[in-house]
């Protein structure tokens, strides 16, 4: 009796985790997306304006930059902490409350937010 109990409980909190990403098409759809909202994830906090500017805070050091969609990608500058940490297009998903930036044409690392 308890088994099934335990595999229903162990489904839902495995629910959201399993939620696919579905990739962001144009910049119309990202920035109904973003605008408004702020991207966490531990340490970072950003906004990014449908005007192209990115603004926020990264380990306590300011976070800025500029961005604007090319050819199905999110390509910004972007310094951090005064560090210039250069142009990069990247690949934007989306799950839920739940954004993915992937580097380099989304063959490079990584990073997800959430969308608050």
């Amino acid at each position: 009796m308890r088994i099934p109990v335990v595999a229903f409980l162990l489904s839902l909190a495995a629910g959201p985790a399993l939620a696919e990403f579905q990739k962001i098409s144009s910049a119309t759809q990202f920035t109904q997306i973003v605008t408004g909202k702020t991207l966490t994830r531990p340490l970072v906090s950003l906004t990014v304006t449908p005007e192209g500017a990115i603004a926020g805070t990264g380990a306590s050091w300011e976070v800025t930059g500029e961005w604007r969609w090319q050819d199905g990608y999110f390509c910004r500058d972007l310094f951090w902490g005064g560090m210039d940490l250069g142009f990069n297009c990247q690949e934007v998903q989306v799950s839920q409350d739940r954004i993915r930036f992937t580097s380099d044409r989304g063959q490079g690392q990584s990073a997800v937010f959430r969308l608050r």
